[in-house]
Formats: structure tokens, C-alpha cells, sequence
């Protein structure tokens, strides 16, 4: 599975919260346009009246475009509508002096990353009511009017208490998607590697989207990650491969588990102590040259429902306490499934770790994400029968990683070096993860 990030440059207007003659104040949301990992709510930044749309609803448009207009007065609404361009191509772009009558509704820029701070997911709130209009994803709509339940009845969870997809999902009673494997109850052919991945989305059995004879047009997010894959193949990767005994990586995991701590925490939390030792393999090719990023930050690949990857980033995971990670990972999952996260929660990985172990798979090759020196894919954890030092024959549990890395700034022995202290701290000192 490729984990894979990407910087915003165009946006694709899901829905007018506001229609032309609506009076908006500021601060109030206006639009929603969905970037190619997450839906975001474009508020007006002044008090007046939506006089024109100039790009409808399914629209894509580069960041900076012009797609709507803003008047303060009623009285301006139709001389705005008179002069808006018919053909939204022809709107005028925006410019660096202060917004002119009207006002320009634009494309929204990705904001700069800000220093690193926990998250914490926003508290359901009463529906949202505009106008007498309840405020909802165009996704929980639909699900709303199939599954027969009353957005008026729906606490919603999204911005400004916009109801999700997953509002609908948890009052109606009935889930939206194949049921997951809950963390610790994978099958015997799975273990440590299995429960990695556990405590994110899976990805659905099949098409969910389309049906045998279809052809059905890649979304915003599958665009982004197919652009990105595309980048990849013109990175120079070689891969190599370590086999990791888990008995006692497992026994620790029983230890803290009713702690709260998850399996992703636990390999995120060995991969990053691992990489504080290895900075080489923490490190990326810039058109500068190597760059050494100052922070170990892991990112791991989850599949969303809707088709495509996002990369939820573990900050500082080195230096952050096990359980505290814990409580960060399950926020970012279940926020990356209502496309919530900001984009620094997903863009700022220095290092990835993907996990097909839930499926059973026992080894795999994951691509590198543009940006970023190496990725780890981790594998299922089986029973094997095993030589010990001193001749004899026993059954261990062992996992088999790969790693994916740039050769332009990882050599083989940077590679091998990092993959033999990371099976050492697994196997003969995991209970250290949690001090």
C-alpha cells in the first residue's frame, strides 16, 4: 500500500452553503470545497449578500480563482450579477490590493503548517440551520435519505457542526461499509504486523463504487494519489527486507493494551526511536541536496472509504510518550475519515509505515511517497518454525519488512543498518517503547 501526500493546488466545489441574493455575515460559511484530502468550509470574510456563483457546484477550480462575488448591499446585487463574466474561465483573477466591491470569493490557499500541537476532535453539536436549511456533506445526505433518517435528529461532528457521513452512520444504527477487525481480535495467521493497521479504516472488498461494466471517474483524492504514484516512478528505489521475531513485541502488546495503546502506536513508536539513530534514513532529496528534517515524524498510511490513501502524521514520535500517541493516532483516524484533518496532520511525514499484515499478506513492496527518503511496508505475523542458536528447533511468531528508500540518499547500508536495530528493540527490548 503506498502512502502518499500532496500539496494543494486546485479545489472542487462540493457544495453552495449560500445562493446568489443569500445575506452572509462574516465568518459564515459559504461554500465547501474539497481539496484532494479533506472538505473545507469557505467562510466570507464580510458582512453582505452573495450577488453571483461564478463556478457551480462539481466545478474544479485552481487555488486564487474567483468562483462567487460578495456585495454589501441589496441594492448591488443585480449590477453585480450584470457584470459577473458568463464564462466562469473569464473571472477575473484576484489580486494582491485590498478586495474591491464586490468581493471576490476565492479558491482557498493551503495555510503554512503550524507549530505542532495535539488535536483534539470537535464535540457533536446541534445541527447547523441556515435559513432553515440543515447543514450537511453532500455524502451524509445521501446516506441520510437511504437510510430513511431525519438530518433534523443528526448531532453533527464537522466544521461548525456540519453532520458527516459518519453523524448518519451512527444514528441510524447501521454501518456504512464492510465491518473492520477490531484491533486484537485478527485472525491466528495474523499478529503484531495484522494489528498494525487494525485500528484504521479498511480498505473495502472490492469496487464499492461502480459495478461490473462501469466506468467510473477517479475522485478528487484518487487523482492526488495517482499524480503522486506517477512521481514515484521517477525516483531511483531499491528495496531490502528483515525478518522480525514478535513473541515478545506481542506479550508487551497484551501488557498495555487494556492501556489503551495500539499496535500502530507501538511500531510507529519502535520505527521512530530507530530512526533517531538512523537520521540518514530519516532524511529526503531536495533540489538543494539531502535535507535532515529536525523532527522524526510518522506517517502511516490508512485507506479511506471513498477510495484513495491518506497519510495521518505522528509528530514528534520519537519524543512523544506511547500512550499519549495512542490517544493522537485515534483521533487522527477517525477525523481522516470524516476528511477533517488539517493539512499538516497529513503532509509533514519524514517517514512512512504502511501495513497490509491485516490481510494476511506476508510480505509486500510499498511505493515511496514523493517528498520523503523511505517507507516501511510491515507484514502479517505468523507462526514459523525456526533454528535457534544452539541447534535446536522452535516455533516463533516472526513478521517480515520491507523497506522502500531513495538510493539518492540511502545507500543499502544505511537500509540494513536501520532495519537490524529496529528487529533488535522489537525483539529483546520492546517494554522500553513505553518509558
Amino acid at each position: 500500500m503506498p502512502a502518499l501526500s500532496s500539496t494543494m493546488t486546485e479545489g472542487k466545489i462540493v457544495e453552495w452553503l449560500k445562493q446568489p441574493g443569500d445575506k452572509v455575515a462574516r465568518g459564515e460559511s459559504v461554500l465547501v470545497v474539497e481539496s484532494d484530502k479533506a472538505d473545507m468550509d469557505v467562510e466570507s470574510f464580510q458582512d453582505g449578500y452573495l450577488a453571483a456563483v461564478l463556478m457551480p457546484a462539481g466545478s474544479t477550480a485552481p487555488v486564487g480563482e474567483t468562483i462567487g462575488l460578495i456585495v454589501e448591499t441589496e441594492a448591488e446585487i443585480a449590477d453585480a450579477q450584470a457584470k459577473a463574466p458568463s464564462d466562469p474561465a473569464a473571472a477575473p483573477a484576484p489580486a494582491p490590493a485590498p478586495a474591491p466591491t464586490p468581493a471576490a470569493v476565492q479558491t482557498p490557499a493551503p495555510t503554512p503548517a503550524p507549530a505542532p500541537a495535539p488535536v483534539a476532535a470537535p464535540a457533536p453539536s446541534a445541527p447547523v440551520v441556515n435559513d432553515g436549511r440543515i447543514v450537511a456533506s453532500p455524502r451524509a445526505k445521501k446516506l441520510a435519505s437511504q437510510m430513511g433518517v431525519d438530518l433534523a435528529t443528526v448531532r453533527g461532528s464537522g466544521p461548525h457542526g456540519r453532520i458527516q457521513a459518519e453523524d448518519v452512520e451512527q444514528a441510524s444504527g447501521q454501518p456504512i461499509s464492510v465491518p473492520r477487525v477490531a484491533e486484537g481480535t485478527a485472525p491466528a495467521a495474523s499478529s503484531a504486523g495484522a494489528a498494525a493497521a487494525a485500528a484504521a479504516p479498511s480498505a473495502p472488498a472490492g469496487n464499492s463504487f461502480g459495478r461490473p461494466g462501469e466506468t467510473v471517474a477517479f475522485n478528487t483524492l484518487q487523482g492526488a494519489v495517482n499524480k503522486n504514484m506517477e512521481a514515484s516512478l521517477a525516483v531511483p528505489c531499491f528495496r531490502v527486507g528483515y525478518t522480525i521475531t514478535t513473541d515478545k513485541l506481542d506479550a508487551f502488546y497484551k501488557q498495555v493494551k487494556p492501556k489503551g495503546v495500539t499496535m500502530t502506536a507501538l511500531l510507529a513508536k519502535a520505527v521512530a526511536v530507530t530512526l533517531a539513530r538512523h537520521p540518514q534514513v530519516n532524511a529526503a532529496t531536495t533540489a538543494a541536496g539531502m535535507a535532515y528534517p529536525a523532527d522524526v515524524n510518522v506517517a502511516v498510511a490508512v485507506a479511506m472509504e471513498d477510495g484513495g490513501l491518506i497519510t495521518p502524521v505522528l509528530r514528534n514520535a520519537d519524543r512523544t510518550d506511547l500512550y499519549e500517541m495512542s490517544r493522537q493516532w485515534g483521533d487522527l483516524v477517525k477525523r481522516s475519515r470524516s476528511k477533517q484533518l488539517q493539512p499538516e496532520e497529513y503532509s509533514t511525514g519524514t517517514f512512512t509505515l504502511s501495513n497490509l499484515g491485516m490481510f494476511g499478506v506476508d510480505r509486500f513492496d510499498a511505493i515511496l511517497p514523493p517528498g520523503t527518503g523511505a517507507i516501511l511496508a510491515v507484514a502479517a505475523s505468523r507462526p514459523t518454525v525456526v533454528a535457534n542458536k544452539d541447534g535446536s528447533i522452535a516455533v516463533k511468531r516472526q513478521m517480515q519488512v520491507n523497506l522502500t528508500a531513495d538510493h539518492r540518499v540511502i545507500y543499502g547500508a544505511d537500509g540494513a543498518a536501520f532495519l537490524k536495530d529496529l528487529a533488535d528493540l522489537i525483539e529483546n527490548r520492546p517494554e522500553s517503547l513505553a518509558l
